[in-house]
């Protein structure tokens, strides 16, 4: 069987890791590397060949799209396969990209299953799934299900099946007396958008930090995950400034002192490295404490 040869780049360590876990629970005999930025990513390839690119479009230093751009002025890179992995779904991004040579899109956040559809379309069009597979080094069934990869492409999973998630952790103590708040459109300071694997759903800001963020969901049929990957889209401010960040729930409580509490209480941690990120979330924290639409320090 040829060597099968993979670049994770990503400036978040968490996504890394998990990247990594899921390639390795089903390839085993692939070669995973990884790099912090696409200025790291850039020497490797210049050392070594690669056969597939995974990587993030924000970055410090050097972006996904200065990388992929960089990648297709070389001769000997223009067959690499090179997925983007991105919060970005506006139609400008996908465009920019289209137009750099990308390859394929995995957007933030994504799933197990639907990160290894990707992958194994990657390595259909460069010839090299099929003796992955016929050497019984892949893996159908993956063992590392409930982590925040239950949150990273678009479209339905395919031929890969993956163990069901594991059952949620009990709700930590829930919080006494607490109010019912009314969600509405995240329009105003202090409410945002949470993007679940299963879809996009309002929030409301109760606390926040250059490391967390307190947030407020609604319930819904389906229990947010421990451990599972979201992106929280803020708009703030009177120029409506836009961020992303990608993070992971760390924890999930019930908000009133009930089993069947209609709210949830969910703590967001980030795992941005991005410079111009966190500039942002530290004016957002002034902005926001000045205004007391939440407490900073969470």
């Amino acid at each position: 069987m040829s060597k099968v040869n993979v670049l994770v780049v990503d400036d978040a360590p968490f996504i890394r890791d998990l990247v990594r876990k899921c390639l390795r629970n089903a390839f085993p005999g692939m070669t995973i590397d990884d790099a912090v930025n696409g200025r790291k990513a850039m020497a490797m390839l210049g050392k070594e060949a690669f056969d597939l690119v995974l990587c993030d479009w924000e970055m410090p230093e050097m972006s996904g799209l200065e990388l992929l751009t960089w990648c297709r002025q070389q001769p000997e890179l223009k067959n690499l396969q090179f997925i983007m992995v991105t919060s970005r779904g506006d139609k400008e991004n996908v465009i920019q990209a289209i137009q750099a040579g990308v390859s394929d899109f995995v957007g933030k956040p994504f799933t197990n299953e639907q990160l290894l559809t990707k992958v194994k379309k990657a390595l259909t069009r460069i010839g090299k799934l099929d003796s992955l597979m016929a050497s019984g080094q892949a893996r159908v069934n993956s063992a590392f299900a409930n982590d925040s990869l239950n949150a990273l492409t678009a479209g339905k999973p395919e031929a890969v099946k993956v163990a069901a998630p594991a059952p949620a952790p009990a709700p930590a103590r829930p919080v006494a007396n607490a109010p019912r708040p009314a969600i509405s459109a995240p329009t105003g300071r202090g409410q945002g958008q949470l993007r679940l694997a299963g879809g996009m759903q309002p929030c409301v800001i109760k606390a926040l930090s250059l490391k967390e963020a307190l947030l407020v969901v609604r319930r819904g049929e389906a229990l947010p995950q421990v451990l599972e990957g979201a992106v929280l889209d803020l708009e703030q401010g009177e120029n409506a400034e836009v961020a992303r960040l990608n993070g992971y729930l760390h924890a999930v409580a019930a908000l009133e002192p009930k089993p069947d509490s209609d709210w949830l209480q969910l703590t967001f941690k980030f795992v941005d490295q991005d410079a111009q990120k966190l500039d942002y979330l530290s004016r957002l924290i002034a902005r926001g404490t000045a205004q007391k639409h939440f407490t900073p320090g969470a």
